[in-house]
C-alpha cells in the first residue's frame, strides 16, 4: 500500500470564509471554503498545477450517451475516440482557467476544432456512419452569475440578510416547508439556496474568484444541505408479490486500498490512461486498471472474503481541508481540480436483493453496469441517480445535495443499480442500453428480465468543520448530482448461482 502524505498549505488574504454554520445536534458545524488555489500560498513550491478558479463549466453534448448502435467491432476505437473528447475538455477547461490564455471563445474555438476531427475519426470507425453525431461538435461555455459586489451565485439568487440553520427571512424556509415553486430534499427551484445561505457582511461567499471549494471549481455552497431539515422523502418499495424474490447476497469486499486507486475507467474508457479524469476507490478484484480484461480479471485476487472476484469502484470523496493529497500535481488528482485529503470509507456494504414481482436469473460473466451520470450537471438528471444521506436520517435521500450531518452521524452515499437485464448482452455501446431500472411496481420493461438487484452503501466519517467533495470531472464543479459507481460481474458460476437460490428462496446469504 502506499503511504499517503498530506501538507497544510498557507492561506492568505482572508483564505478560509465561512459559508454555512448550522447548529447540528448538540455540537456546530460550519461549512468552509478555502481559497482558489487548492494549494494554498506556497511560496516555497514552484508547483501549483490545480486548475484555478473560474465561474462557470463548460458544457458540450455527451457524444456517448447518444451512441445506441456502434458495431461491436468498431467499439474499440469508439472508445479511445470518446475518452479523447474528454481529454479535449479537461485541457480547454485548463486552459479556460489560465492567465496566460486567451479569451474563452479562442479556447473554444480550438475546442472544438479538435472535436469535429474526432467526431469524423468515430464516424469512420463506424463504418462512415455519421448519423448519431449530428448536433454533438459545439461545446460552449456556461458562466455563473455575479452579483454587483462580484460575490458568485449558483443556482438561484443570494440575499443580503439571509439567515442560517433554518431561520430564513422573506419565503425562504427549509426542512420541506417550502411555498411556491420552491422545493426542499435537494431540487432546488426559484431563487432558494439551502445548507448554504449567506449573512450579510464578512463571510457571504467572500471567496476571492472563487465558485466554492478550495480549488476554485466546486462545491458551492448552496451544495450543500442540513439533513435535520430535509423532510422524509424515501418511497416504499413495492410489496413482494406470490412470485417475488424477497432474500439478501452479500459480498464482504472491504473499504478500499489506497494502492489499487487510479483515475482509470476500464468500462468507458478501456486502454486509455486517465480516462476518467478522477480518481476511483476499488473494493473486490485486485487488477482493474484501464488496461484490465475480462481474462485479467479471472486470474487476478480479490479483497471479497467469499472469493467474488467482481469489482466495485466510485469515485473518492475528498475533505476540503487545504491539504495536499498525494495526486495534488497529477493528472486525476489536483491537476484537474480534485483536491483535498481522500477519506477512506468507514464501511462498504455491497448487497444483491430480489425482485417484487418475479425471480431473479443469474447475471453473465463480466456484465458490465454502470449507475447514475459523472455528467449530470451538464448532460441533466435524466440518468441521474446519486443518493446522499446520514445514518440515522436514511429516510431523507439528497439528489444534488451534498448532506450535513449532525454530530455523532456519518454522510453516506447508496447506489441502487439497474435490476433488468436484456437477456444478450454484457455491455452496450453507451453502457445503459442492457439493463434497465425496475418499473415502479418492480416488475421489469418490456424484453428485461429481473437479475440480482446490486446495492452499494459507503459510509465516511467527515472531519468537523470541513465541506466535502466527490471526485469528477473538471467542467462538473463537484456537484453531488454527478455522483455515480461502476460494477462488472466476475462472480463464479457456482457462486452466482448461490447468489440466485439465495435470494428466490428468501433466504439472507453471503
Amino acid at each position: 500500500m502506499r503511504q499517503q502524505t498530506h501538507k497544510r498549505g498557507r492561506f492568505t488574504n482572508k483564505t478560509v470564509a465561512i459559508v454555512a454554520a448550522l447548529a447540528l445536534g448538540g455540537g456546530g458545524a460550519a461549512i468552509i471554503a478555502a481559497n482558489a488555489s487548492a494549494h494554498g500560498d506556497k511560496s516555497d513550491s514552484n508547483q501549483n498545477n490545480t486548475v484555478a478558479a473560474k465561474a462557470g463549466t463548460i458544457q458540450c453534448p455527451d457524444v456517448g450517451q447518444n451512441l445506441s448502435d456502434v458495431p461491436s467491432r468498431a467499439r474499440p476505437e469508439v472508445d479511445k475516440s470518446l475518452a479523447e473528447l474528454d481529454n479535449q475538455v479537461a485541457k480547454a477547461y485548463q486552459q479556460m482557467n489560465s492567465q496566460q490564455q486567451g479569451s474563452s471563445d479562442a479556447v473554444l474555438s480550438k475546442l472544438n476544432e479538435q472535436r469535429s476531427q474526432t467526431l469524423d475519426d468515430i464516424g469512420t470507425a463506424m463504418g462512415g456512419d455519421n448519423s448519431q453525431l449530428q448536433g454533438m461538435t459545439d461545446c460552449k461555455w456556461q458562466g455563473v452569475a455575479t452579483s454587483a459586489g462580484g460575490d458568485q451565485q449558483q443556482g438561484g439568487q443570494q440575499q443580503g440578510s439571509q439567515q442560517q440553520g433554518g431561520d430564513q427571512q422573506g419565503d425562504q424556509q427549509q426542512g420541506g416547508d417550502q411555498q411556491g415553486d420552491q422545493q426542499q430534499g435537494g431540487d432546488q427551484q426559484g431563487g432558494q439556496q439551502q445548507g448554504g445561505q449567506q449573512q450579510g457582511g464578512e463571510g457571504a461567499n467572500d471567496v476571492p474568484g472563487n465558485a466554492g471549494g478550495q480549488a476554485g471549481n466546486g462545491p458551492s455552497p448552496d451544495d450543500f444541505v442540513d439533513i435535520t431539515k430535509v423532510q422524509p422523502n424515501v418511497k416504499q418499495p413495492p410489496q413482494a408479490q406470490g412470485n417475488g424474490s424477497t432474500g439478501t447476497f452479500s459480498s464482504e469486499c472491504g473499504v478500499g486500498d489506497a494502492g489499487l486507486r487510479n483515475s482509470d475507467n476500464v468500462i468507458v474508457a478501456p486502454g486509455v490512461g486517465n480516462g476518467a479524469h478522477h480518481t476511483h476507490d476499488y473494493v473486490g478484484n485486485d487488477s482493474n486498471d484501464a488496461f484490465a480484461n475480462n481474462q485479467t480479471f479471472e486470474q487476478a485476487g480479490t479483497s471479497c472474503t467469499n472469493g467474488d472476484k467482481s469489482t466495485y469502484y466510485w469515485p473518492v470523496v475528498r475533505a476540503q481541508d487545504g491539504k495536499d493529497e498525494q495526486d495534488a500535481n497529477e493528472l486525476g488528482g489536483g491537476q484537474e481540480g480534485n483536491v483535498g485529503t481522500i477519506l477512506t470509507p468507514k464501511s462498504s456494504t455491497i448487497e444483491f436483493k430480489g425482485n417484487a414481482q418475479s425471480k431473479v436469473t443469474a447475471m453473465p460473466k463480466f456484465l458490465r453496469v454502470i449507475t447514475g451520470d459523472a455528467k449530470a450537471l451538464t448532460n441533466g438528471d435524466k440518468n441521474a441517480n446519486a443518493s446522499w444521506s446520514c445514518t440515522g436520517f436514511e429516510d431523507r435521500q439528497l439528489t444534488d445535495k451534498y448532506p450535513l450531518c449532525p454530530q455523532g452521524s456519518s454522510v453516506t452515499r447508496t447506489f441502487d443499480f439497474q435490476s433488468c437485464w436484456d437477456g444478450k448482452n454484457i455491455d452496450s455501446a453507451n453502457h445503459r442500453d442492457h439493463v434497465a431500472f425496475a418499473n415502479e411496481d418492480g416488475s421489469c420493461p418490456n424484453g428485461f428480465q429481473a437479475i440480482p438487484q446490486l446495492v452499494n452503501t459507503l459510509t465516511y466519517d467527515v472531519p468537523a468543520n470541513t465541506p466535502f467533495a466527490v471526485d469528477g470531472f473538471p467542467e462538473q464543479l463537484h456537484k453531488p448530482i454527478t455522483d455515480h459507481d461502476d460494477f462488472i460481474n466476475v462472480m463464479s458460476d457456482d457462486l452466482m448461482n448461490k447468489a440466485v437460490d439465495c435470494i428466490n428462496s428468501g433466504k439472507k446469504c453471503s
